[in-house]
């Protein structure tokens, strides 16, 4: 905590989220801790910025000039009245600093974070950088940029950005559950992250940001999405014929005619494992098929209709469940805001002597603890008890929610999926897709002679 200071809010961690979890709920007119919404991104309740210094700046040796510009730059960039937190790291060969923002100031202005704001932000760091006498080695005015040392060793190693990306991906998929639980994890890492109508990622020193489609096959968006999806789901029920279901019946052809596809190396060759050699059985797409209806058969679903009927009841369900949670939430945080108090209560009342300013504390405690019926030590030990239950009801009711929604997707896809087949849409896109692959290729080999 040597270079931790916080703006509008405490240090403390646990003090500073309630501190942002206040003005933001009283702003943004939804919880702080709310459950992302079954489809769409949801609100952004807080930015997180990372301010590095490069070895030319010679801002390492003095971490706390980093920490004075760090605090200067929150000030001129979001002005007196935003809510942060910012913390300067010195565990690593160069200084950087953390800065956490609530997307709510103290005054209800709301924070965007795009690539407009971004550009300001740089601007205004190199600006405050000059004012402390630091030259900035990157010129974000202009186009000329600086190429880091990490950047520099990589490239005479012979080192690949774009493997380091693929190792860093293929290590978080087996533990996330969303394509965005994957970018989020990224970015815990030093990654950025930018959306639009592609996916692109930059590793912590490199230049340039890269697509994650020129990653390989199986890294594009929609990859991604599968190889997630599907990791749990598995294909381990062997297709039976029901004449009675025309919706399985569409999977069992589809899926030989994809396999013939793959055979004949007339479709993107896209990987279900990809540290193993392409062939048939590893393809990605007869995996989805083959997930698929494995599903429906486990599952037992009849028909479209049956299936629609099934995802509309999840999407109620899923409601229903975050309308819950977000209710126990509330209430949890209620009491937790209460035992502190009562906590403070207790321990400003065993002292002999009080500042002017602990027996206004001990004034409005005391008020809240007996409007509360917490009278004795006792009752607090209680009122504790209730809050820890309530943690791990909040908890398992998440853990619900994170299944509601998993089951919500794979049965959305299916019904997508089945619409493509039953249309004839299916094989003609993956042909497609395929001839497309192939005359890129063609023109990046021309250029190259």
């Amino acid at each position: 905590m040597l270079y931790t200071t916080s703006i509008n809010c405490t240090t403390n961690a646990e003090q500073a989220y309630n501190q942002m979890r206040l003005v933001y709920e009283q702003f943004a007119r939804d919880k702080f801790s709310s459950p992302k919404p079954l489809e769409g991104k949801g609100t952004v309740k807080a930015i997180h910025y990372i301010m590095s210094f490069a070895d030319a700046e010679n801002v390492t040796p003095t971490p706390d000039l980093a920490h004075k510009i760090a605090k200067a730059f929150v000030r001129k960039n979001f002005g007196e009245d935003a809510q942060a937190v910012i913390a300067t790291h010195v565990d690593r060969s160069h200084v950087h600093c953390h800065v956490i923002l609530n997307s709510y100031s103290l005054s209800g202005q709301k924070y965007y974070a795009c690539r407009n704001s971004l550009r300001q932000a740089r601007e205004n760091v190199n600006g405050v950088c000059r004012a402390f006498g630091v030259t900035p080695a990157l010129n974000f005015e202009n186009k000329g940029r600086s190429v880091s040392y990490y950047e520099w060793a990589q490239r005479k190693n012979g080192s690949s950005w774009k493997e380091q990306i693929r190792q860093a991906i293929d290590g978080l998929i087996n533990s996330v559950n969303s394509l965005d639980e994957l970018l989020q994890a990224l970015e815990e890492r030093g990654y950025e992250i930018k959306r639009g109508k592609y996916i692109s990622i930059r590793a912590p020193g490199q230049e340039r940001f890269v697509r994650t489609k020129t990653l390989g096959e199986e890294y594009t968006e929609e990859s991604l999405k599968t190889r997630i999806l599907y990791r749990e789901v598995g294909a381990g029920t062997t297709p039976t014929m029901d004449s009675k279901s025309q919706l399985r019946a569409a999977y069992i052809a589809i899926i030989g005619d994809v396999r013939i596809l793959a055979e004949q190396r007339k479709k993107v060759p896209r990987k279900r494992i990809v540290t193993a050699e392409y062939s048939v059985d590893n393809d990605l797409d007869v995996y989805r098929l083959s997930a698929q209806l494995s599903v429906i058969n486990k599952d037992n679903i009849v028909s479209i209709g049956d299936l629609e009927g099934r995802i509309t009841k999840h999407r109620a369900e899923y409601e229903k469940q975050r309308q819950e949670i977000n209710e126990y939430i509330e209430e949890h945080n209620r009491m937790v805001s209460l035992l502190e108090q009562a906590q403070e209560y207790f321990a400003l009342s065993k002292k002999n002597e009080l500042s002017s300013a602990e027996q206004v504390k001990l004034n409005i405690c005391r008020q809240a603890i007996n409007d509360s019926g917490i009278m004795t030590a006792a009752d607090a030990d209680r009122l504790r008890e209730q809050t820890y239950r309530l943690d791990k009801k909040i908890a398992k009711i998440k853990e619900s929610l994170d299944g509601c929604r998993q089951r919500y997707d794979v049965y959305k896809d299916i019904r997508d999926t089945y619409v493509e087949i039953s249309q004839g849409d299916y094989i003609g896109k993956l042909v497609e897709e395929e001839r497309q692959r192939k005359e890129q290729e063609a023109k990046k080999r021309k250029k190259k002679l």
